[in-house]
């Protein structure tokens, strides 16, 4: 037997008193964690609901994920994590291609109506049998979406034993964002979770304080929270400080009153910290010990300020949703080479290979292809997707990237990002770089547009910083200073904000 749920369980029995999730003044126990866990396993099963069922989840980082997601892991079902910014069309998409049985959403607010576009879904999805809504006043018992939680687990047992899974048995299906057709769900099983979170918590040192403190900021629905913050957390025994929104401010005001060791973010988080600190004076936390960074390449100049500004680097890795996800890391008792996604992690291989599959030796660039425990299963129900990417085991990732004499890779970007002008390839994180070298410049994404003579065009959208009143034509003429005559881009446009996602990564398509 083997159950990913085992990180919660074997915290509970051994230290239940210690703090597992602290929310606003909430401070919950491992033990408490556990019992409702359990009531919320017998609630499944008495719904009829057990192993290889789907159980879908739709929640913020508030105490019902953890509550919800080790409960469905107990009795055998895969929990299908889904985004809290779906609307009720893709929810109910979401819920009949994983054949979910059951549906847990968040009720939300008027800001964020979960309640009412999860309820929509639910009622359009065939096959999907029970709804319960979390409420958003901690403990009602009524909701205008249906049957709440506390409702359904009224006089459930606390205890329950857990089921028997196999390691190759699918604990979580988690649904990639779809940057090319309809989203798909990556079928990791509980080896490929377990193994993951425990690599991590090895190569992450304890904290010196003795406690550890970790702020979950990154959604917990989201593959590199899931498994780095909570996963990892929990067998760390860890106390996990949770955080529905990231905002710069509050990250930082939580990062001092409840003294977190630990963080993990995506660059436009440290970004938005240290504009933060830079443009308020905000104090910066002393308690904080260890900042890791992936999701998306981590612009070399941020990396620099971060160190600069907390006196230690942030430690760069790598990985997918199709990886459970970390396959490299900057790690610890190796040197530390800002700019590069480090090394392999324990258990886990990588290479350069080109697009028939053939391995490029020496630099490269090639595309990152992966083996170890880290690999999905495949794309549920999706024969034809899986094989596309996997291969004797590897599998192929669409992100171009360089390996120096040591070992360590470095992105240059997606494979489907890279933009094509005049026949020559441009990649935008290149330009991204130079780009943020500029003193005007905060934050910038670079994609290409269709164009008549080049087939593609560059452009930048860029958010200048605070009090900075560069023009269009003066940056233009600056890159053409800087930047090869094919890379530069033609056309940039000023922005206050970059369309993100909801861990944080620009979304290059809507720029698009």
């Amino acid at each position: 037997m083997l159950n990913l749920s085992i990180v919660l369980e074997d915290s509970a029995r051994n230290t239940p008193d210690k703090t597992a999730i602290v929310f606003g003044d909430m401070r919950l126990p491992y033990s408490l964690i556990n019992t409702v866990a359990n009531q919320v396993a017998n609630l499944l099963v008495s719904r009829g609901i057990g192993k290889g069922d789907k159980v879908a989840l739709a929640s913020p980082n508030v105490p019902y994920f953890p509550f919800v997601y080790f409960g469905a892991l107990k009795v055998g079902a895969s929990v299908v994590p889904l985004n809290v910014l779906l609307q009720s069309r893709e929810f109910a998409y979401h819920l009949e291609d994983s054949q979910a049985k059951a549906f847990f959403c968040f009720e939300g607010s008027p800001e964020l109506p979960l309640g009412e576009r999860g309820k929509a879904g639910f009622d359009a999805a065939e096959g999907c049998e029970h709804f319960f809504v979390l409420p958003a006043t901690p403990l009602a018992t009524e909701s205008e979406y249906g049957e709440t939680i506390w409702a359904a687990l009224d006089g459930k047992s606390g205890e329950f034993e857990t089921v028997q899974t196999a390691p190759d048995d699918t604990a979580v299906v988690l649904y990639t964002s779809g940057t090319t057709g309809q989203p798909k769900g990556a079928e990791l099983s509980h080896q490929n979770l377990l193994v993951n979170a425990m690599v991590c918590d090895e190569m992450f040192p304890r904290s010196e304080s003795g406690e550890n403190a970790y702020l979950a900021v990154l959604p917990l629905f989201h593959i590199f929270g899931l498994t780095v913050v909570l996963n990892a957390g929990f067998r760390r025994r860890a106390n996990i400080v949770l955080m529905p929104r990231f905002e710069p401010g509050q990250a930082l005001e939580l990062m001092r009153k409840e003294n977190v060791t630990f963080f993990a973010g995506v660059p436009t988080m440290y970004w938005a910290i240290l504009t933060k600190i830079h443009a308020e004076g905000a104090e910066v936390p002393t308690s904080l010990e260890v900042a890791v960074a992936g999701g998306a390449a981590s612009p070399v100049e941020v990396l620099k300020d971060f160190e600069k500004t907390f006196g230690f680097g942030i430690l760069e890795g790598y990985g997918l949703s199709e990886t459970s996800p970390v396959a490299s890391f900057n790690q610890l008792g190796r040197p530390t080479k800002p700019g590069t996604i480090g090394t392999p992690i324990w258990g886990v291989e990588m290479k350069l290979i080109d697009s028939d599959w053939k391995t490029i030796e020496g630099e490269g660039p090639g595309e990152i292809a992966i083996r170890g425990h880290n690999i999905m299963k495949g794309y549920y129900n999706r024969p034809e997707a899986t094989a596309e990417v996997m291969n004797d085991g590897w599998f192929r990732t669409g992100d171009i990237a360089t390996r120096d004499a040591d070992g360590y890779y470095a992105i240059i970007d997606r494979a489907k990002d890279m933009i094509i002008r005049g026949g020559f390839n441009v990649y935008p994180r290149e330009v991204e770089e130079v780009l943020m070298t500029h003193p005007a410049v905060s934050l910038v994404a670079v994609v290409g547009l269709p164009h008549e003579s080049h087939g593609e065009e560059v452009k930048a959208y860029v958010i200048r910083t605070p009090g900075a009143s560069v023009t269009e034509d003066e940056l233009v003429a600056w890159c053409r200073d800087n930047m090869a005559a094919y890379k530069y881009p033609r056309i940039i446009e000023f922005r206050d904000a970059l369309p993100m996602t909801a861990s944080g990564k620009i979304l290059k398509r809507e720029l698009r």
